[in-house]
């Protein structure tokens, strides 16, 4: 994964914009209302969504829910067709640059009580109005905000 980082930071040297992907962790309550999972960033500790790089040999798909689990402890069905994007100014050493996030929703199955990142992060379950109320990324928290899981999987559920 660090190659595929080093690999965008080069690419976002000389001005091209640079992507990632991310999952938005999700759960329906047993009133069928919809909770996603934020995670703290590790150095601001922010509030966001798990996310990462794309990595070689995996679909974007495949990427977020791996980011999920690493960074969020979560375990689940991703859905296939991706739920949006956004973009932000990711901070480097020396500069800001442009990242295009693809963005896929994670149903939830399972919660860790341990898992990689749990030392440097923490995670809380929120409705999607208060989640989007706490995202820095104006287009993030748009989409966060506004969220809305495909109806098939609501039958499913109830």
């Amino acid at each position: 994964m660090a190659a595929t980082k080093k690999k965008a930071v080069r690419k976002a040297k000389k001005g091209e914009r640079i992507r990632q992907v991310a999952a938005i962790p999700f759960r329906l309550t047993l009133h069928g209302d919809i909770e996603v999972m934020l995670v703290t960033s590790r150095t601001t500790r922010r509030f966001i969504v798990p996310k990462g790089w794309p990595m070689k040999g995996k679909s974007g798909r495949k990427a977020a829910t791996i980011e999920a689990q690493e960074e969020a402890g979560v375990l689940g069905k991703t859905l296939k067709q991706p739920a949006g994007t956004y973009s932000y100014w990711k901070r480097l050493a020396n500069r800001f640059v442009r990242v295009d996030v693809i963005v896929y929703l994670l149903e939830v199955t399972e919660e860790l009580a341990d898992w990689q990142e749990a030392k440097r992060r923490q995670r809380a379950w929120l409705a999607p109005a208060d989640a989007a109320m706490l995202i820095d990324e104006p287009d993030l928290s748009t989409l966060v905000k506004t969220l809305k899981i495909p109806q098939p999987l609501q039958v499913d559920q109830a």
